[in-house]
């Protein structure tokens, strides 16, 4: 199936304003500021995933409660890219059974607050999700709904802070400090790979200004000879000590999803 995967005016003026930032001396970059270095390595890693149209893939969520205790949960993930603005996504728990049909519709916007949505099937019933609520657990997990969110380059701030190696892979080391103010970060540290420009790890702050969670992202795969995917991230809540797993197979693209697939209407409906 053929997808028109053209970029948008905006699109190429923000890889145009990245291209004249970038310039490339091995493995570093040169910039007028840690400011616009941070910014362009963003927009260069946005760049290289932008086009895949849409996607499916299969999760299965590990939480770790203690030492002793595990959950496991099963669910899909359907995602669609939009012109001009953040992706559309679904997730969908089919396991355990008291979980089945559970949804959460994601509507990630590029400026201003996402939109979110959870349909819960015992109640028959679509909740809107508050900006205000969204730094919550999701599901019980050590994940927060606005994790779920697509990264988009224009929700955040950026400071390049150094060359640093993650899994003996050299990294860009780049702050990103969240527009929103209700975010339930102040701050986040991400660790780039500079061979593919992936996104390896991500330590994020509370609002107090302390380590709250780190998250690892690992076994990358190369899906249509472009777009790199990660296998597993590891959410790892240092104050609590409890963490989650997320386990992806069966990435599938270009699958004809539509806007349709996503609204507020098609999460009752999904089976």
């Amino acid at each position: 199936m053929c997808r028109n995967t053209a970029l948008s005016p905006n699109s190429l003026l923000a890889i145009w304003w990245a291209a004249c930032l970038l310039v490339f001396a091995g493995p570093s970059l040169a910039a007028d500021s840690d400011a616009e270095k941070g910014l362009a390595i963003a927009v260069e890693s946005d760049h290289r995933d932008t086009g895949f149209s849409d996607s499916t893939v299969n999760l299965t969520m590990l939480l770790n409660l203690s030492e002793t205790e595990e959950i496991s949960r099963e669910m899909r993930q359907m995602i669609l890219e939009v012109d001009d603005d953040g992706d559309k996504s679904i997730m969908v728990f089919d396991r355990p059974r008291d979980l089945k049909g559970t949804a959460i519709l994601t509507f990630t916007h590029k400026v201003g607050n996402d939109d979110q949505w959870l349909y819960l099937p015992a109640l028959k019933r679509v909740k809107r999700i508050s900006s205000a609520d969204k730094s919550g657990p999701f599901m019980g997990s050590e994940f927060a709904y606005e994790d779920l969110a697509s990264q988009e380059v224009e929700k955040y701030s950026y400071k390049y802070m150094g060359d640093d190696t993650h899994d003996d892979e050299l990294c860009f080391m780049v702050e990103r400090i969240p527009v929103d103010k209700k975010s339930g970060y102040t701050r986040q540290v991400t660790w780039i790979d500079q061979s593919e420009y992936r996104l390896r790890r991500v330590d994020y702050y509370d609002r107090k200004g302390d380590l709250l969670k780190t998250m690892n992202l690992t076994g990358y795969q190369l899906y249509l000879e472009h777009y790199w995917r990660p296998d597993e991230m590891l959410m790892t809540n240092h104050q609590t000590g409890k963490s989650t797993i997320l386990r992806f197979n069966n990435y599938q693209f270009l699958v004809g999803l539509t806007g349709n697939d996503f609204s507020r209407g098609a999460l009752s409906r999904i089976r």
